[in-house]
């Protein structure tokens, strides 16, 4: 039973600053952040994306340099997504997997600067295939899911040899996390990390992310809803996440972030998992489209945003922000 009033009055908590602190039961810390980076071949190279502002395509190079901030604000890790370009592209995504390709070079570099950063990497042929799909396909363009997985389990398995300490696999074909579990124990990368992307939705809330990466155009009118899922269901996203960590994923991805909190939610109660959240690029666009015409405060949105997802249940946060949160969460309010 709670009080009732005038005896309890709950609004004597939240009087002062000092009581607020007190009873405050989320906090949100650096410690919670992980940066998205893009990265383009070249040298001394930073292309804005268009639908995204203040976010860049960066060489390595560059990256480089990035990855010296978000280390100097404490941020622990950072996600890579290569921008590959047209030439290499197939329609059997063999640059997945290239030893030489850029995401493996850049995490070879990211790893011999910054050893103590955690690099995370995406697990997913949509950068690579001519089609923007996350798969083979077969004549009737239907995403086939095992010779996906075979392709996904060499791309995974390139990004460990290459030092990653995280591979993501975003594809969401069946089977795949306990396929790239088996390939990485094989081949003595047992300290691996598996992020699974185990409740990814196929929402509208991606175009920027696609712009970023290049794989929009390839897309065209195209969509993922053959194996991504269904945003209207909730009771799928738990067999899902029971699958994957049955599989051996040592991590479990929810995204979008904010328009899926139940999902966390659920997620977190039933399985006390690691439990990971994305805020995803559209999230990201709309906040800051709405701050820069002066509808909304940035800071205050952003962090508020954040510190929801972090409520909801998430142990860690992928977003475009986190940098900037970070230096935030260093300065005085």
């Amino acid at each position: 039973m709670t009080g009732q009033f005038p005896g309890a009055r709950p609004r004597r908590m939240r009087r002062d600053e000092f009581s607020r602190r007190l009873m405050q039961e989320t906090v949100l810390t650096a410690a919670d952040l992980i940066q998205p980076l893009f990265v383009i071949e070249g040298d001394k190279r930073r292309e804005p994306v268009a639908s995204m502002p203040g976010v860049e395509r960066l060489s390595i190079d560059q990256l480089l340099r990035e990855a010296e901030r978000l280390t100097a604000l404490e941020v622990p890790a950072v996600a890579l997504f290569p921008v590959t370009p047209p030439e290499a592209k197939s329609l059997d995504a063999a640059e997945a997997y290239n030893s030489q390709g850029l995401a493996q070079r850049a995490v070879r570099a990211l790893k011999a600067r910054f050893p103590q950063l955690g690099v995370m990497t995406d697990v997913a042929l949509d950068p690579f295939t001519r089609h923007g799909q996350d798969g083979l396909l077969d004549d009737s363009g239907y995403v086939l899911n095992d010779e996906t997985v075979s392709v996904l389990t060499r791309q995974a398995l390139s990004h460990a040899e290459a030092g990653a300490d995280i591979v993501a696999p975003s594809d969401m074909m069946d089977g795949r996390i306990g396929a790239i579990r088996e390939a990485l124990e094989s081949n003595d990368f047992v300290h691996t990390r598996i992020l699974a992307y185990s409740a990814k939705y196929a929402s509208s809330f991606y175009g920027p992310f696609r712009d970023a990466v290049g794989s929009a155009g390839a897309l065209g009118k195209g969509n993922k809803y053959s194996y991504q899922m269904d945003p209207a269901n909730s009771d799928e996203a738990l067999r899902e996440v029971a699958m994957d960590l049955d599989e051996g994923a040592d991590i479990v991805m929810i995204k979008p972030g904010m328009p899926y909190l139940d999902i966390v939610r659920r997620v977190k109660d039933q399985f006390a998992a690691p439990t990971f959240v994305y805020q995803v690029s559209g999230e990201y666009a709309m906040l800051l489209a709405a701050a820069r015409n002066g509808w909304l405060d940035e800071r205050a949105v952003v962090m508020e945003s954040l510190l929801s997802i972090k409520r909801a249940g998430a142990d860690a946060i992928l977003s475009y922000f986190a940098g900037q949160a970070a230096d935030w969460l260093r300065q005085k309010p």
